[in-house]
């Protein structure tokens, strides 16, 4: 599947290796990526359509959680950064089962342009335990409410915000519309921030959950532009962890849409 689509779109195949290479992504990895990709995409029907109460069918195997129930144990809400990585569907689901009876995750999503895909993602993301906010200002309320019940919310920090909702900072040395959404919550919320993400183990081994502390700590203060760089830092030491399954394809640098989008 992910060489097809390689195959079939110049556009997505000339990304990827541009994307790639900025990072300094060798061919081999750059190969395993496209491959990747594929495989994200045919597991979601097993991750949407299974029913509420099922777990994950895969093994899930978990490194970082006593980082995760230290913080969790403090009751101040938790930011938990997910970047465009490995089974990242996975992360939150699987956060969902170990930990959302303590305390339950809401994650924010883009809803998709399509009216038969937007009914989907509202309903098969949806878990117990895990609730989903769309990427507008009534979606940001609902994270803010959450984190002030000490809960735990989810982002996707390298996901491209709309117009007005980030500032331009440096992501593997070329200036990226960055979210500063997650900074602004942490400073209105005193909530913690960590990295959660899943990578997906060879020959259908099932999935290693990995939480870790943000590499590049936020910055004290309000200042947007130093957050969204220690951010995108941070996102760039994590996706040198496992470079093969980042999805390289992602239109990164793309300039963001305008803010009706958000409204």
């Amino acid at each position: 599947m992910g060489w097809l689509a390689y195959a079939l779109s110049p556009s997505y195949r000339r990304r990827l290796r541009a994307n790639a290479a900025l990072a300094g992504v060798g061919a081999a990895e750059r190969r395993a990526a496209v491959a990747d990709a594929g495989r994200l995409v045919m597991e979601l029907p097993r991750l949407w359509l299974r029913p509420p109460l099922q777990p994950i069918a895969d093994p899930v195997h978990w490194d970082g959680d006593a980082l995760l129930a230290g913080l969790l144990a403090q009751g101040r809400g938790l930011i938990l950064l997910t970047p465009h990585m490995g089974s990242f569907e996975v992360s939150a689901q699987a956060y969902a089962q170990r930990f959302g009876a303590q305390q339950p995750i809401t994650v924010l999503y883009r809803p998709a342009r399509q009216a038969w895909l937007r009914a989907l993602e509202a309903t098969a993301r949806a878990r117990p335990r895990l609730a989903t906010a769309p990427a507008t200002l009534a979606g940001v309320r609902l994270m803010i409410r959450a984190l002030r019940r000490g809960e735990t919310v989810g982002l996707l920090p390298d996901q491209v915000p709309p117009e007005g909702m980030g500032v331009w900072a440096p992501f593997f040395g070329r200036p990226a519309y960055t979210m500063t959404l997650a900074a602004r919550l942490a400073q209105q919320t005193g909530a913690a921030v960590a990295v959660l993400w899943t990578e997906r183990l060879p020959r259908g081994a099932g999935y290693a959950v990995h939480a870790m502390a943000l590499p590049e700590p936020l910055p004290p203060g309000a200042d947007e532009a130093a957050a969204a760089l220690a951010v995108n830092r941070s996102m760039e030491a994590v996706i040198r962890m496992k470079p093969a399954q980042y999805l390289w394809g992602y239109h990164r640098y793309k300039t963001p849409r305008q803010q009706a989008a958000f409204d």
